[in-house]
């Protein structure tokens, strides 16, 4: 068994490829991680900003995290409807290129992809921070364990989305259940004390305030707990990843992240509320999340506190699982439809992309790095990708809509049709505010990279189209020309003559009448002299004698002087001359390889033979070709010393074969 398949599993084939379709269990795991775990970093984002008021900023935390989930959920109502719309895929690049146009298209699909890549960065990196919360000793192991877990996702996911939904499903609902069991306990002591709870551990003290509540701070706090609702529009991307009636299966697993986001998000904030939680500085030495203080307040530091926090710090290092679930998908559409290269297109041994899952993991690596794994410093960045998608894809729903409105052939009540309208309106016009707020609230401490990034990528993108159509242009089928049948001039180029040499001889006889063996000598001096010498004395004996006995065409020898040891110049040299020489011939040139099969063998061995491939296609006409004529090394059958027989003559073995 291979080192391969023990980490990857067995290749799967294309038939196999229902088996690894997921449910609405499975699915709230691979697509529901990013939009859950949002629990964890959401209001603390939000509290962050409105620190500055000191204990005063526990007052709009509720209003504004009502906001958002007002926001959340007429994006649940209007993700239904495209997946309804869409059941093959509706994901903003899909909706958007169908109903605004390819340009509107492109720019959601890249507004996806740097929210997919900074989704793997800022939930890895909170998880992270949950665990240093839990454990301050390993905070200077912070990026080291944040690179750690990426690998960890990496290879999961490399293994198949089913798998990585049957393996992260006991941590998903372990993290769901603990918390509800938090929110529930939290809930009913504050009844009972009526709204005043005595906390088991108190959460450290709210530092006195600096600032005055404005409507700027609340647009900037308004804007970092947008953060919560990126990861929504997961399953609606991901349509392909659920098996038969891929319609129930995403509907179910929609309403499930969402009720479920609902309910902790308005849980956690009303208890932060009343326990007086705050946010601390994630730099800061003893930092505590949100949520471990809480569940201190609540349970204490039991226990079930750490298991909470367990399932915490589990959750938000796997919630990157829903980038590595959708980003993939979005890159295959995108690549099938020319912005990509087309291995991003291309199903991998376990039928996952596996391009794109290796391209999102470097991405979110350099992130990582650049960033030193802090949250804190990644969250500007966030969010703006993902709302610039929500407004693309609800601003295309509002016009597909629209037109099956005016459309006489589309059946349905016109009234329905109204009503999905006002929805994906409503929608649009929501999602549209939300991004206007988040760019001008986060713009200076760093959207702007967002920015600068979202169109050059969309320029990067549209060169990729551009290189891909004047490549089928220039490619197109047209009239074959059958009228010049000639056979090629071969070359064969040598430094030795070995069995190598002898199959690449007998295959050229096979082509062409007009055969050229050319040795390249890169060395000087006697010795190289007396062996070019006696190289050629072997020429006549081997090949010329017996050829000339059967009447075939005689290959040439020519050798040729390379004084700076560059085997390619003096062989291109010899190529054009012989191209001027014969302006209507095509020219084939033979490469024997020695094929290895270990990967020690190809340390021991000079990758000569690729360089002067690439080298000699770069430069010269466009009639000449390159033949690989292969030399297996575990040809057992021609190994003297495997064999028992005594090594033979090079020539005289070539010699007897032409004789044959």
């Amino acid at each position: 068994m291979s080192l391969s398949h023990v980490l990857f599993g067995r290749r799967l084939a294309n038939r196999e490829a229902k088996g690894t379709k997921i449910g609405a269990v499975a699915g709230l795991a691979a697509m529901g991680l990013d939009g859950l775990s949002s629990v964890a970093y959401g209001p603390e984002a939000t509290l962050t900003v409105l620190m500055p008021l000191g204990a005063l900023a526990l007052g709009p935390l509720v209003p504004i995290t009502g906001a958002v989930l007002a926001v959340l959920i007429v994006l649940y109502f209007s993700y239904r409807q495209t997946i309804a719309a869409y059941p093959k895929g509706g994901g903003s690049y899909t909706v958007a290129q169908a109903n605004i146009g390819p340009g509107a298209g492109l720019l959601a699909a890249t507004a996806l992809m740097l929210d997919y890549v900074l989704n793997v960065a800022v939930g890895i990196s909170a998880g992270i921070a949950a665990l240093v919360s839990a454990a301050p000793a390993l905070q200077p192991l912070t990026l080291p364990l944040c690179l750690a877990v990426l690998a960890i996702l990496t290879l999961v996911n490399l293994r198949g989305t089913r798998e990585a939904g049957l393996i992260f499903a006991v941590p998903t609902y372990l993290f769901i259940g603990t918390l509800l069991v938090v929110v529930a306990i939290g809930t009913a002591k504050a009844l009972a004390a009526g709204g005043h709870p005595v906390a088991v551990v108190a959460p450290p003290a709210i530092p006195a305030g600096t600032a005055t509540l404005g409507l700027w701070l609340l647009l900037r706090a308004f804007a970092s707990g947008c953060t919560a609702m990126t990861g929504v529009e997961a399953v609606s991307n991901g349509m392909s990843a659920f098996k038969e009636p891929t319609e129930r299966h995403a509907r179910r697993t929609l309403t499930a992240i969402v009720g479920l986001l609902t309910v902790l998000l308005a849980g956690v904030v009303v208890l932060s509320r009343i326990y007086r939680i705050g946010a601390m500085d994630q730099t800061d030495p003893g930092y505590q999340t949100m949520l471990s203080q809480l569940t201190a307040a609540v349970v204490g530091h039991g226990v079930f506190y750490y298991a909470t926090l367990g399932t915490i710090l589990v959750v938000l290092s796997l919630s990157a699982n829903t980038s590595f679930t959708g980003f993939p998908r979005l890159c295959q559409m995108i690549a099938v439809d020319g912005y990509l290269p087309r291995a991003f297109a291309i199903p991998g041994r376990r039928l996952v992309y596996s391009a794109g899952i290796l391209f999102l993991t470097g991405s979110a690596g350099i992130l990582l790095v650049a960033f030193d794994g802090i949250t804190d410093r990644l969250i500007p960045l966030f969010a703006v990708g993902a709302f610039l998608a929500f407004t693309l894809s609800q601003t295309g729903m509002a016009l597909h809509w629209r037109q099956a409105l005016h459309d006489p052939k589309v059946s349905g009540s016109r009234g329905s049709l109204r009503a999905s309208l006002a929805v994906n309106g409503v929608g649009a016009i929501a999602t549209g505010a939300a991004l206007a707020i988040i760019l001008a609230a986060k713009f200076v401490e760093g959207a702007w990279i967002t920015v600068i990034i979202i169109p050059l990528v969309f320029l990067l993108l549209s060169g990729i189209k551009r290189y891909y159509d004047r490549l089928s242009s220039r490619l197109r089928a047209g009239r074959i020309d059958f009228t010049d049948r000639e056979p090629p001039i071969v070359l064969i180029p040598i430094e030795r003559w070995d069995r190598l040499v002898d199959k690449a001889l007998k295959f050229a006889l096979q082509l062409s009448p007009d055969v050229i063996a050319i040795h390249l000598i890169a060395l000087e001096g006697d010795d190289v002299e007396d062996r070019s010498a006696i190289l050629r004395r072997r020429w006549a004996d081997a090949v010329e004698a017996p050829l000339k006995q059967l009447g075939v065409p005689v290959p040439s020898l020519v050798q040729l002087q390379s004084p700076y040891r560059q085997l390619a110049e003096p062989l291109i040299a010899f190529i054009r001359e012989t191209e001027q020489a014969h302006p209507k011939r095509a020219i084939a040139m033979l490469l024997p390889v020695l094929v290895t099969q270990h990967w020690w063998e190809r340390l021991l061995h000079p990758n000569r033979t690729t360089m002067l491939q690439k080298t000699v296609l770069k430069v010269c006409d466009r009639r000449v070709g390159i033949i690989i004529v292969p030399w297996h090394l575990d040809d057992q059958s021609a190994d003297p010393d495997r064999s028992g027989a005594r090594p033979s003559n090079p020539a005289r073995r070539l010699h007897d074969t032409i004789t044959h």
